[in-house]
């Protein structure tokens, strides 16, 4: 007989792991086996912390007020007013007047057509850029595999920020330009972290046993590694959104941003001159700038910690501890 606390349990009320059997453990009253097991948490619940449901909320009603900006917008954005320059809030103009008397909360929910469909754009294109190199890259390896990695130092080997202004300052400022210059670089983080995932991700039995079995290249890349690298590759997305959407507010407040259109980088531009007469002017932009680039941080984190649950052994996965560096 086999003591536990106060009272015993004979041999044969063990299973094969160690544990007492279920009738045991219902007459010593001790917690079934099952309630001694490391507790998972379901992916609702995961998706469902604050960490993650905050920032997405967020950004939501934000990219949806950016869609809806000429029917959100209480005034026409270049309408001008020389007259009521630099008039603070009122109840007309909630956030107040520019120097040319146009209306600031107009003004800025068009900018943010501007500023998030450019780095959403800039982030699609160099994805896809950068899934597909490294996908090769790290599938097929070879001469091909260390030519795109030395191409990545190269580029590693500059500041992205500086890569951008250069390419703006070179094509002129416009709309397109921007996303090309921040496109140039962009690629270069999802390429290194894809090629990555998939140096790990063929080396599984899953992978092996396909290969062994006949099945092509592509089918091995499309059907087996693309679907494992996209928890890695939406956590990279989110930290470039980041990324994206600061640098073209740095571009447009350098003056190499699109021209002609409201923008927040441009508003912070115009608002500098006036720091002491109008501070409206910068903290509007200024303060949603800072919220949105927060946001879509906090929105990786929480994608990250809720991937992380996911791995054997929990934890976060290695390759989406770093930022993306290029951005």
């Amino acid at each position: 007989m086999i003591p536990v606390g106060e009272e015993e349990l004979s041999p044969g009320e063990y299973d094969g792991e160690g544990q007492a059997t279920a009738a045991a453990a219902r007459r010593l009253r001790l917690p079934p086996a099952a309630a001694r097991l490391p507790h998972k948490t379901p992916t609702g619940r995961r998706f469902g912390r604050p960490g993650v449901l905050l920032p997405a909320a967020f950004l939501l009603l934000l990219i949806i007020a950016a869609i809806a900006a000429p029917w959100l917008a209480p005034h026409d954005p270049d309408l001008q007013h020389l007259a009521e320059g630099l008039t603070g809030p009122t109840a007309e103009h909630w956030l107040g007047q520019d120097r040319l008397g146009r209306d600031v909360l107009s003004r800025l929910l068009h900018g943010a057509r501007v500023s998030l469909g450019v780095g959403l754009t800039a982030v699609l294109i160099s994805s896809l850029v950068g899934t597909a190199l490294g996908l090769v890259s790290g599938y097929a390896g070879g001469r091909f595999d260390a030519l795109v990695m030395r191409v990545v130092d190269i580029f590693l080997a500059f500041p992205g920020i500086l890569l951008a202004i250069a390419l703006a300052a070179v094509m002129g400022p416009s709309i397109g330009n921007v996303v090309l210059a921040l496109t140039a670089f962009g690629w270069v983080s999802f390429t290194r972290l894809v090629r990555g995932e998939v140096l790990t991700l063929r080396e599984r039995e899953y992978v092996l046993a396909a290969r062994a079995l006949g099945a092509s290249p592509m089918r091995i890349v499309v059907r087996h590694l693309a679907p494992g690298i996209m928890p890695a590759l939406t956590v990279q997305a989110s930290f470039a959104l980041a990324g994206a959407v600061l640098a073209e507010a740095a571009l447009s407040f350098l003056g190499l941003g699109p021209q002609n259109v409201p923008s927040w980088g441009g508003m912070l531009n115009e608002a500098a001159e006036f720091m002491g007469m109008a501070p409206h002017l910068s903290w509007a932009p200024g303060l949603l700038l800072t919220a949105t680039v927060l946001s879509f941080n906090l929105l990786g984190d929480g994608l990250r910690d809720a991937a992380g649950s996911e791995s054997p052994g929990g934890g976060r996965p290695p390759s989406t501890d770093h930022r993306a560096r290029a951005w």
